[in-house]
């Protein structure tokens, strides 16, 4: 009933995909879409927005402008408006609200003008202060197509890091779904706060239309974003820091670390503009110190040969790399900033991706040695009994439902106290090691010869009836009495009596084939030891 209830929603599904899709029989293609009367979004300058904003000039070329369009773009400008002016044009735009920018730039503020030829007007930009000195915007000019290109390179490095930490989080989130182990619901949680401190970062908070309430609080936005994603980052890296990063002083320092970081962030509402920038200096400096000090502690560990370490030395690179070209005054990071900070953070974030996975790969090992050693005899390496008799069971139901026959047999080494009594427990342990060999070596796998306890073994056959599995034991008996000659010690004989049992209509349960294997090889036993006896 549900499969067909299920076909039906499927079939009713693409039938309404169809005739939705379908185009009138006249057409040659399909109009998506209506006219609109809706202006271009770009907004003329208001007193208010120039409100607090610092201009600047760029100078026409020796000469004078020459005629063709002018495409200026306005890039890494955090918060507030940014004017940009030339000639008769002159536009106001906000990086949080791509409904207020030209829609040829994605990635910035920026126009398309067309200066007189000869006229010798400056290109006019402003923005406000930023947040830090060393945070100084890029102004990009020339033809309209590069420029265009280059911001819709710009847009897709940032769409794409954001799509990365948005499939490492849902990643997560199913890794913890299958686990229930927590660390993978926290680094989702991590991915999710460090996506967010990206689209702030970027901008793309705004784009297409606002999807965070950033408004003009973009500056409280981004600096509480920042101290949550130095707590996540110096967090992430210590975990990876190796056998030193577990040690009491290292461990207290970088608690307190994050927990400042954490509470910096909690704090930023209610903090003045002043205050932000000393917050933002603090948190940057910070986190360049926690950097270089977890790079230590990862050496140090690296040295006292933990490998486990390296990772903690990749997932810090990019950030070292970050920290020269900002003491150097590079120009690449001047120009891409935002582009360079969420490619470190993307990277950080796949880093501990990978160190998550890894982590639960070793315990899954862990779960699956422990699984096998509860399953296993230690001494010989074969099933132990509680996993022969539930495989039994599962072999017993198959044989129910199939028809096919199943056969068993029970393996007991004859006199087996007197070889310990006479030659040792060592000696009987290398007996037992020796006869658990031989009947494996004459099955198809391990999986089907249990040591059931003691000196009993058991042999299950599935597939095989009574008379094939006959000759087939005699033959492993035939190999018991080759491996006790094979330890050459003098005076030791080994032998096995063996009790034989397949399935019948009237078993109601594996225990009664047992009963019967059992009882078979006590018969042989009676007979005077070493030989298959079949239980009737």
């Amino acid at each position: 009933m549900g499969w067909r209830l299920a076909l039906g929603v499927l079939l009713a599904c693409l039938a309404t995909v169809s005739q939705a899709g379908q185009a009138p029989a006249s057409a040659r293609f399909l109009l998506a879409g209506a006219p609109s009367a809706e202006q271009a979004p770009m907004r003329a300058c208001s007193a208010p927005m120039r409100a607090g904003l610092r201009e600047h000039r760029i100078e026409a070329p020796p000469g004078g402008w020459s005629g063709t369009p002018q495409a200026i773009n306005v890039f890494n400008v955090f918060a507030g408006e940014v004017m940009v002016a030339l000639g008769d044009r002159e536009v106001c735009g906000r990086m949080h609200d791509a409904r207020t920018r030209d829609s040829r730039f994605r990635a910035s503020v920026g126009l398309v003008a067309v200066p007189a030829a000869g006229s010798t007007e400056p290109i006019r930009v402003a923005w406000a202060d930023p947040l830090q000195p060393n945070w100084q915007p890029t102004v990009v000019l020339g033809a309209p197509s590069p420029v265009q290109q280059m911001d819709t390179m710009r847009l897709l490095v940032r769409v794409s890091c954001m799509a990365i930490g948005l499939a490492l989080a849902m990643s997560a989130l199913m890794g913890f779904i299958g686990t229930r182990d927590r660390g993978f619901l926290l680094h989702a949680g991590v991915c999710v706060v460090l996506v967010a401190g990206q689209a702030v970062l970027s901008g793309l908070s705004g784009y297409p239309v606002p999807w965070l309430p950033v408004a003009d609080r973009e500056a409280w936005w981004l600096t509480a974003f920042t101290a949550f994603a130095i707590a996540a980052l110096v967090h992430g890296i210590w975990k990876q820091s190796g056998i030193v990063a577990a040690l009491p002083r290292p461990r207290r320092a970088v608690a307190w670390t994050v927990s400042a970081a954490l509470v910096a962030g909690l704090l930023v509402p209610a903090l003045p503009l002043a205050a932000l920038r000393w917050m933002m200096l603090g948190l940057e400096t910070g986190f360049g110190l926690a950097c270089i000090a977890l790079l230590a502690v990862t050496l140090l560990s690296l040295r006292r040969g933990d490998r486990s370490a390296v990772l903690g030395v990749v997932s810090i690179a990019p950030f070292l790399a970050i920290i020269a070209a900002e003491l150097s005054g590079s120009r690449l990071l001047v120009s891409y900033r935002i582009e360079i900070l969420q490619l470190a953070v993307t990277w950080f974030l796949i880093a501990m991706g990978y160190a998550l996975t890894r982590r639960f790969s070793h315990l899954r090992l862990q779960h699956d040695a422990m699984r096998v050693l509860a399953a296993t005899d230690a001494l010989t390496g074969l099933p132990n009994r509680r996993s022969g008799l539930a495989r039994l069971e599962q072999l017993f139901g198959h044989s129910r439902e199939s028809r096919e026959p199943l056969t068993v047999g029970f393996v007991d080494i004859d006199l087996f106290k007197r070889i310990n009594d006479g030659h040792g427990h060592d000696v009987g342990d290398r007996v037992l090691v020796a006869v658990a060999d031989a009947l494996a070596a004459s099955m198809r796998g391990r999986e089907d010869v249990v040591r059931m306890g003691g000196e009993e073994f058991l042999v299950v056959m599935p597939g095989v009836d009574l008379a094939t599995a006959t000759p087939r034991l005699e033959r492993m008996r035939r190999r018991v009495r080759e491996a006790g000659d094979s330890l050459a010690i003098e005076g030791l004989q080994v032998t096995a009596s063996i009790g034989l049992a397949s399935l019948r209509e009237d078993d109601e349960d594996p225990a009664s084939l047992l009963r019967r294997a059992d009882g078979a090889m006590y018969q042989a036993k009676q007979a005077g030891r070493d030989r298959v006896h079949a239980g009737s």
